[in-house]
C-alpha cells in the first residue's frame, strides 16, 4: 500500500514559488528524508502534507485518500516538531495522554498507548516531571511518544534534532532508527544535514529551489549523482570540483574527485601544497592547494604526518571520479 502520492504539488506565496511541479511516492513503512539547503523548500513541503499550508495546485493523497481539503487533525498524520511543543503544566504522562483525551478516546485506550509508548522509549523514571525537569534529549522523546500514541498513518519530523548537542544528535538519531523498525511506520523526515539523511533515510528526497533534484537510496544518491549540486551535497567532506583536471573533460566541465578516493602517491596526476590539516584520530583530512590554484581536501584513513606547507603528490582511479558538463549535469563515462 502507498502511504502518500504528492502530484504535480505547486506552493506560492504572493508571486514567490516555493515548490514547483512536486512528484513523489511514500510506500507503507518507508523512511523518507527531505534534505537541501535552507530555503529549498522542505519544511513547506512538509506542511503541505500535514495540511497546514495549502498548495496552491496538485493533489495530496495520504493512505488512498485525497486529502488536499482535510484539515490536519483528521489527516492521520503526527508531526515532531523542531521545538518539541509540550505543555509546560502537564507531566510527561499527560502530555503523551492529552491529543487521545482531545479525541475521547476510552480511559483504557489511552493507558494502553502511553505505556506502550513510555516503555518504548525508556521513559518509565520520568512520566510524572514537567517538561522543565527534563533534558532536550529526554522532551524530544516526550514529543516522540505524543506522535506515537496516535496510531497515525504517516509520521512527519521536521528537524527533530536541531535543537540537541552532538551527542544527543546521535543517540535520538539512533532512538529514531529503531523506533521505525519496531513500527514498520511510514516516516517523512526534514532536515538539512546530510549525515542524517545518509544514516536514516531509505530514500532520499534531494531538494534545490522548490524543485526535487534527484531521489534514491543513500548510496544510489552517493555512489551516482545525477548532477554537481547532489554530488556536493551528499559526503563528508565534500567532492572536491576541479575545472583545471588531469585528465580530459568537456570545455567548461567539471571533474568531481571525492576526498575519500585521492591519495598520496609519488609521481601522481595533481600536486599542491598543504594548507591545513586537520587530525581526527580515526582519520586525517588534507587541505591543499593545487599548482592551478584549485582547493581539494584528501581524507586519509588513520593518523599521517604530512603537515602545513609540505608539497605532495596526489592521484585516484579515474573510474571513482565523476565528469560534470558545463550546465553541471553527470556526464556518464
Amino acid at each position: 500500500m502507498t502511504a502518500l502520492t504528492l502530484t504535480d504539488i505547486c506552493k506560492s506565496f504572493g508571486s514567490a514559488e516555493v515548490l514547483k511541479d512536486i512528484n513523489l511516492t511514500v510506500e507503507d513503512g518507508e523512511f523518507v528524508v527531505f534534505v537541501g539547503p535552507s530555503g529549498c523548500g522542505k519544511s513547506t513541503l512538509l506542511r503541505v502534507i500535514a495540511g497546514l499550508e495549502d498548495a496552491t495546485s496538485g493533489t495530496v493523497n495520504i493512505g488512498g485518500d485525497v486529502v488536499n481539503n482535510t484539515p490536519p487533525a483528521k489527516r492521520g498524520i503526527a508531526m515532531v516538531f523542531q521545538s518539541y511543543a509540550l505543555y509546560p503544566h502537564l507531566s510527561v504522562r499527560d502530555n503523551m495522554a492529552l491529543g487521545l483525551r482531545q479525541e475521547k478516546q476510552p480511559k483504557a485506550v489511552i493507558e494502553e498507548r502511553v505505556s506502550k509508548a513510555i516503555q518504548m522509549l525508556d521513559l518509565n523514571a520520568y512520566v510524572d516531571r514537567r517538561p522543565s525537569d527534563l533534558s532536550g534529549g529526554q522532551r524530544q522523546r516526550v514529543a516522540i511518544g505524543r506522535a506515537i500514541v496516535r496510531e497515525p498513518k504517516l509520521f512527519l519530523f521536521d528537524e527533530p534534532l536541531s535543537n540537541l548537542d552532538a551527542a544527543l544528535r546521535m543517540n535520538t538519531r539512533i532512538e529514531i532508527a529503531e523506533l521505525h523498525r519496531t513500527l514498520s511506520a511510514s516516516m517523512i523526515y526534514v532536515t538539512h544535514d546530510q549525515t542524517e539523511a545518509m544514516t536514516l533515510a531509505d530514500k532520499i528526497v534531494v531538494l534545490r529551489d522548490g524543485q526535487v533534484e534527484q531521489v534514491g537510496s543513500p548510496m544510489d544518491l552517493y555512489n551516482n549523482p545525477c548532477n554537481r549540486f547532489v554530488a556536493g551535497f551528499l559526503g563528508s567532506p565534500a567532492m572536491n570540483f576541479l575545472k583545471k583536471a588531469p585528465v580530459d573533460i568537456p570545455q567548461g566541465g567539471t571533474l568531481g574527485i571525492r576526498p575519500e578516493h585521492l591519495r598520496l602517491q609519488k609521481g601522481g596526476r595533481i600536486k599542491g601544497t598543504v594548507t591545513h590539516v586537520e587530525r581526527l584520530g580515526g582519520d586525517t583530512n588534507l587541505l591543499i592547494s593545487t599548482e592551478q590554484d584549485e582547493a581539494i581536501t584528501v581524507r586519509i584513513f588513520g593518523q599521517n604526518a604530512t603537515a602545513v606547507r609540505d608539497v605532495v603528490e596526489l592521484d585516484f582511479d579515474s573510474h571513482l571520479a565523476f565528469q560534470f558538463d558545463g550546465d553541471d549535469q553527470r556526464i556518464a563515462v
